[in-house]
């Protein structure tokens, strides 16, 4: 899925000596909004006949499909609509099916290309597409924000960054991807591509360093992947 942190980090590789071969390389920091340009120009989540791609986890519809009826349920719920406040809108694949149970839809990406190419294909009159930093931007104001598979990219310090922000946010609605079983959870790593999965980690929002305070927690949904992949799994928060 997308990612929204200009001050968000990939990896470039320097070469330090070592005895072996004389080298060693290293990792350093790379701004995200350079990382997530390159993802989709060079296509590294996969492809399909778009010009822009989020990856099979925006696509499969054995993922997609289950996540889009139990949010469409939440949302629906509601005598009066919520304003819903997409945080990593990617492609655009998912969040196209909800914008018809919201009173107002505002999907955010880092990437301009990405944002400029959404105004121009996907209309309705309660939907609207912003290109911000959701570490370093102000949101805007809206009574839930949705957040799948943006998370397991970045790093501890960007996710207590955007928590900052959630907080503002009556209901979150949070998806990531997760080992399957019992974990180590928020295992550090340098923002960019991939997750925090080889480490047999994932995030989990209410435990250390992050300790997300809530008024209540409820799983809507969990999807367990084929060949011990992990779990995708998505959870509402009510904040305080």
């Amino acid at each position: 899925m997308s990612l929204l942190l200009q001050n968000a980090t990939y990896t470039t590789v320097l070469f330090m000596k070592n005895k072996e071969n004389g080298t060693k390389r290293t990792k350093k920091p790379w701004p995200t909004k350079d990382v997530m340009e390159q993802v989709y120009a060079m296509k590294l989540w996969g492809s399909n006949t778009s010009d822009f791609y989020s990856g099979f986890g925006s696509h499969d519809p054995r993922l997609v499909n289950p996540y889009i009826d139990a949010v469409t349920s939440f949302l629906s719920s509601f005598e009066s609509p919520l304003v819903v406040c997409d945080l990593g809108c990617g492609d655009f694949n998912v969040g196209k099916e909800l914008v018809k149970d919201a009173e107002r839809y505002v999907a955010i990406d880092i990437v301009a290309d990405l944002i400029a190419h959404h105004k121009e294909t996907f209309k309705a009159e309660n939907l609207e597409f912003q290109c911000l930093d959701i570490a370093r931007d102000d949101l805007p104001a809206a009574d839930c924000a949705l957040v799948r598979q943006v998370l397991q990219h970045v790093s501890n310090s960007e996710i207590q960054s955007i928590l900052s922000k959630l907080k503002d946010f009556k209901y979150v609605i949070v998806t990531e991807h997760l080992p399957e079983g019992d974990f180590d959870p928020n295992k550090d790593i340098i923002s960019g591509q991939g997750i925090r999965l080889k480490k047999q980690s994932g995030v989990d929002l209410l435990a250390p360093p992050f300790n997300f305070k809530v008024e209540e927690e409820k799983q809507l949904v969990s999807v367990i992947l084929d060949d011990s992949k992990g779990v995708i799994a998505t959870t509402l928060y009510e904040t305080f």
